[in-house]
């Protein structure tokens, strides 16, 4: 498997980009809330500093090492886990028709809708205020591009590295509130206390860039194919680093869920998406759209702080999906 990488920054450059160093916000790169133009419905960004920090963990699993510095300009990322209320006026026309306050553009009308699931995509778990999951990668992507057509503004997922770095919070302790794991139970819905469900968004206290269950409750779709360890990024500083996918296994998962012990929850802590998660999928082939048997994953929204060309908007949302086996 091949891999592409973006621009690195000599190894120089360290001398005066100290490890978690932070950029001062500019007077537009501010939190704010997102209104889906033609309805009621709205979600909130915060702001994410740009700066350096030290990405992976020497003292967890094996596909966390090594160590390396990362450079990372800054972004905007949604203070919650997309939530169903958000979901499914993409997921289902019909219902988007009547949360919608005027006519749907041809625009809007034009993104390509996912197929709709044969299961109960909540398993029970909830809908109002509850994290939508189950859906691939792909899935995801396509949401966003939905957002785009609502909205103007490029949304995405996050890569790999703005995850970490957002859930660190300028901390390099195993948590962003430390070492310790009883003190999960503020922040977050993990094996212990979730009763083996997701839970209403927002309900645990935030991080300390102000973004609510980044540990815990659904995992997270990145955008970056999944790699077993980190020794392409060694022994230099990458800037705004992305392992593009180029193929449908696996890709980055990060957050740990509902169903996740407390280790799976640090912030260097990863998983790789697997096609045992459709196993129970009855066609042929395997939907692009649901991962039945992975009602744990969900996803959280990235904005970048410079907007890309059209040309690269669209080349990001129009991949065609990897027919699944």
């Amino acid at each position: 498997m091949s891999y592409k990488y973006l621009l690195v920054i000599p190894i120089s450059l360290i001398s005066f980009l100290s490890v978690a160093q932070q950029e001062t916000p500019t007077p537009d790169h501010q939190n704010y809330s997102q209104k889906i133009d033609g309805t009621n419905l709205s979600f909130k960004m915060q702001a994410i500093p740009g700066g350096v920090f030290k990405m992976g963990s020497d003292n967890g699993n094996a596909d966390e090492k090594p160590v390396h510095d990362v450079k990372l300009d800054p972004f905007w990322m949604s203070m919650f886990e997309v939530t169903w209320d958000i979901f499914e006026p993409f997921l289902y026309k019909d219902y988007e028709v009547t949360q919608s306050l005027e006519p749907i553009s041809s625009e809007v009308d034009a993104v390509t809708r996912p197929t709709k699931p044969y299961l109960d995509m909540t398993f029970g778990m909830g809908k109002e205020n509850h994290p939508a999951l189950a859906m691939t990668q792909y899935n995801a992507i396509q949401f966003c591009k939905w957002l785009y057509a609502r909205t103007g503004i490029f949304y995405r997922l996050p890569t790999e590295a703005e995850w970490e770095y957002a859930a660190r919070a300028g901390k390099q302790s195993a948590y962003f509130f430390g070492e310790d794991p009883a003190q999960l139970n503020d922040f977050a819905w993990f094996k212990d206390n979730s009763n083996n469900k997701t839970h209403e968004v927002g309900k645990k206290k935030p991080n300390p860039w102000g973004l609510y269950d980044i540990y815990g409750n659904v995992a997270e779709w990145t955008f970056d194919q999944y790699i077993d360890n980190y020794d392409a990024f060694a022994g230099k500083v990458s800037s705004n680093p992305v392992v593009v996918p180029e193929t449908l296994y696996p890709h980055s998962i990060r957050g740990g869920s509902f169903q996740d012990e407390a280790k799976a929850l640090r912030s260097a802590a990863r998983l790789a998406s697997d096609p045992i998660w459709k196993q129970i999928d009855p066609q042929i082939p395997k939907s692009s759209w649901w991962m039945p048997e992975a009602p744990f994953i969900g996803l959280r929204l990235v904005r970048p702080a410079v907007t890309p060309s059209k040309e690269e908007i669209e080349a990001y949302y129009d991949k065609k999906p990897i027919e699944d086996y």
